[in-house]
């Protein structure tokens, strides 16, 4: 009788501290993340400690969040380890945050390590006045010095020649188009800014293109200088401005370029069509020129599908809003952490018939004209949608139409490409190799 009463007694027991456990947790998930029960956007239901880490995974976590965006729309929150972050995937909600309230998400997130890095200053993680002021600045000069203007255009014409030149020695023998497409977007860069160019073969070149301590040697005496205490108008601050503008101009552009390059090896059909436009509209005599854009439809397609297809800046840098607001309907807390991802607008199926295909008739008409595409965006919206759009623009134009002039660029013998991406938030193909023919 008495082992009987004992028994009972521990299973009441038993259950009254599942309870009390269960109250417990309960409890905590609501301390911990309050703020789903405020009208956050929806997302997957975040972990202890660790929030939503185990469903982002570690391998390749750009193919994860498109997989969120789907589920549960255009903005929705993830939970990285007890700290909510808002993920922006739609077009609506890009225009809405970044284009209607683009002065509520202007600034960005503090990482202590990019604050050790740049400590606040430059062009990409900078925020306030000074950032205001730096971009106003940049933007002057970089029209000041020849951006949409003819002698950028022929600055650019030049080194394609460079690069012809280089590829001929190649002799058709297999390489790898990065290091050369990185060396010459490197050099319109270089001459634009630092009032320099390099020889390709300069190691000085390789080390400046790794950003290492000779970067800050380099002459910067071209830039102005201004009173302006608060925008901080100094050294320091003019070398990691100019480090922005070379790493963002050079990286993207490069490895759009290289994609570019790839799809044309991968898709013979393509680059025939392609080099066919070219041969009809500018022949084999002349250079080409920014105004032949209008006139070669389907060349223009290939490119803006490349941008699209190749999709090398998944992410753009992250916000914070300034104060409490709604974006679609849900509530944006001041100070979280909004991160932006074109990858799920570039491959809209709403906006493209076959998004996960390479197919430059998505911006064709049904007459094959150029079809332009208000939700095509590789350089984001709004204020701080990026400052070198336009000379990203005559770089691929200009270098991808001059080398599908001169060359035709096929994988080595024997070999099938791949189309596998590096893991990164600015993303090239896996190491490849392609021949150059002349033609």
């Amino acid at each position: 009788m008495t082992s009987e009463i004992i028994s009972q007694l521990m299973g009441a027991w038993m259950d009254v501290q599942g309870i009390l456990i269960f109250l417990c947790v309960l409890l905590l998930l609501k301390n911990m993340f309050d703020f789903r029960f405020s009208n956050m956007p929806p997302g997957p239901f975040p972990l202890p400690f660790i929030g939503n880490l185990m469903s982002i995974g570690f391998n390749d976590p750009m193919e994860i969040f498109p997989k969120i965006a789907e589920r549960y729309g255009g903005v929705s929150t993830l939970y990285l380890g007890r700290r909510p972050c808002i993920l922006l995937t739609g077009y609506e909600a890009f225009k809405e945050a970044f284009v209607e309230q683009a002065d509520v998400f202007m600034e960005r997130p503090f990482f202590p390590v990019n604050d050790r890095i740049c400590n606040g200053k430059g062009l990409i993680f900078s925020g306030g006045h000074m950032w205001h002021q730096q971009r106003r600045f940049a933007v002057a000069t970089l029209k000041y010095f020849g951006v949409g203007k003819k002698t950028l255009e022929n600055s650019i014409l030049q080194e394609c020649q460079f690069v012809c030149e280089a590829l001929r020695v190649e002799r058709g023998l297999p390489f790898n188009p990065h290091d050369l497409l990185n060396c010459a977007v490197g050099n319109i860069i270089c001459s634009l800014v630092f009032g320099y160019k390099f020889e390709y073969d300069d190691q000085r070149f390789y080390q400046l293109l790794k950003y290492s301590d000779d970067t800050f040697k380099l002459p910067i005496n071209r830039f102005g200088r201004s009173k302006d205490s608060e925008a901080e108008f100094t050294e320091e601050n003019l070398i990691h401005c100019l480090l922005d503008l070379f790493g963002a101009g050079t990286e993207s552009t490069a490895k759009s370029l290289s994609w570019g390059l790839l799809y044309m090896a991968k898709y013979p059909e393509v680059q025939e069509k392609v080099q066919a436009e070219i041969d009809h509209v500018i022949g084999q005599t002349r250079q080409p020129l920014m105004e032949d854009r209008t006139y070669l439809p389907y060349t223009y397609a290939v490119i803006h599908e490349v941008q699209r297809f190749a999709n090398v800046l998944a992410f753009i840098p992250p916000r914070v809003a300034c104060r409490d607001t709604t974006v679609a309907g849900y509530l944006i807390p001041k100070g979280v952490m909004v991160l932006p991802m074109l990858k799920p607008i570039l491959e809209d199926k709403k906006e493209y018939s076959a998004p996960h295909e390479f197919n430059p008739t998505h911006f064709l008409d049904e007459n094959g004209k150029f079809q332009k595409r208000e939700r095509f965006i590789p350089f984001s919206i709004g204020k701080r949608m990026c400052s070198g759009e336009q000379l990203a623009r005559m770089e691929l134009f200009l270098l991808f139409v001059s080398l599908m002039q001169n060359f035709t660029f096929l994988p080595p013998e024997g070999e099938t490409l791949s189309l596998k991406r590096t893991v990164a938030i600015a993303s090239a193909p896996e190491p490849f190799r392609i021949r150059a023919i002349p033609r």
